[in-house]
């Protein structure tokens, strides 16, 4: 820990010494990623996270998703709960399902261990962004994004059935505690609010991060340099890999790490997972594993239609 923490100093120091020397371009890289936010995750985000947290809260979900709860047992070892998130995740994306199934559990609707197996599942991009803003205007052709989309959501499919048997200690006790947590209005609206303000704050400064690692990027051939900024930053990794990687690869390198989400959405939905308690670890570990099925999965559709 000692050598991660100062590893972690001299590149904070690094990025604060780059914003003395260059005041004017982090100021810009900064606007940039509050504009990103405030034009493209706001309107989507903010929307889906206030309604899903007022259907949580009305203590309904049970009779919606009540006719998945076997095939949720069989697949997935969780209640009906986890369709039921799943879809909301696959509808509205990142990182709306990571914060219905922190809810869910806040509400006593579901326990900690419930919660654990959920998130290798419902932590999902939504067609918005992968048909959309990658497939159709990165890559030119909606089609690309329909494969990508696919193989997304194949893949956390086949996550959830991986990280089915997680186990936990004393899930029956957290989960009765928690059942009287506060659901007015005004708490629903000012907790919508810090989460959306918190993803904001987020994205600006991994565009503040992805500019003061340029250099090193600038070191490696533009695909893997691409790849490599899409593990930081999702949208400018896809939107580096349209433009330096054949259609083919293009889909298969943004399945992957569309999947994993880069580590800005990783700490948007850990932010949204805080009161869970979710390792770091664990969480990576599935987006890793997602990543890797999508890939997999890429490929094969790929060589199928492309």
């Amino acid at each position: 820990m000692k050598k991660i923490n100062i590893f972690l100093s001299v590149f904070i120091l690094y990025i604060l010494l780059n914003m003395i020397i260059y005041p004017k371009l982090y100021i810009e890289q900064t606007l940039n990623g509050i504009s990103a936010w405030a034009f493209n995750v706001l309107p989507s985000v903010l929307p889906f996270i206030f309604f899903t947290k007022v259907i949580a809260s009305l203590n309904v979900i049970d009779k919606f998703s009540r006719p998945f709860a076997k095939p949720c047992k069989a697949l997935f070892n969780t209640s009906s709960h986890g369709a039921y998130v799943f879809l909301t995740s696959i509808i509205s994306g990142y990182p709306v399902g990571a914060k219905l199934t922190a809810d869910l559990y806040e509400n006593g609707q579901i326990s900690k261990e419930e919660a654990f197996r959920m998130t290798s599942f419902c932590s999902t991009s939504g067609p918005m962004f992968v048909i959309g803003a990658v497939g159709a205007i990165m890559l030119g052709n909606a089609f690309l994004g329909y494969i990508i989309f696919s193989a997304h959501i194949i893949g956390a499919f086949l996550n959830g059935i991986i990280f089915r048997n997680i186990k936990i200690k004393d899930n029956a006790k957290e989960k009765k505690t928690l059942k009287n947590a506060k659901n007015d209005l005004s708490s629903i609206v000012v907790d919508s609010a810090l989460s959306i303000i918190s993803v904001g704050v987020i994205i600006a400064i991994f565009f503040v991060i992805i500019t003061s690692l340029n250099p090193i990027f600038n070191l490696f051939p533009s695909p893997i340099a691409a790849v490599g900024e899409g593990l930081i930053e999702i949208t400018k990794g896809c939107l580096d890999i349209s433009n330096n990687m054949s259609p083919f690869w293009a889909v298969i390198a943004c399945s992957f790490i569309i999947s994993f989400g880069g580590i800005s959405t990783i700490l948007q939905s850990l932010t949204m997972l805080n009161k869970l308690d979710m390792p770091i670890g664990l969480f990576v570990l599935q987006k890793l594993s997602h990543a890797i099925l999508a890939g997999i999965v890429a490929i094969v559709l790929a060589c199928i239609f492309l």
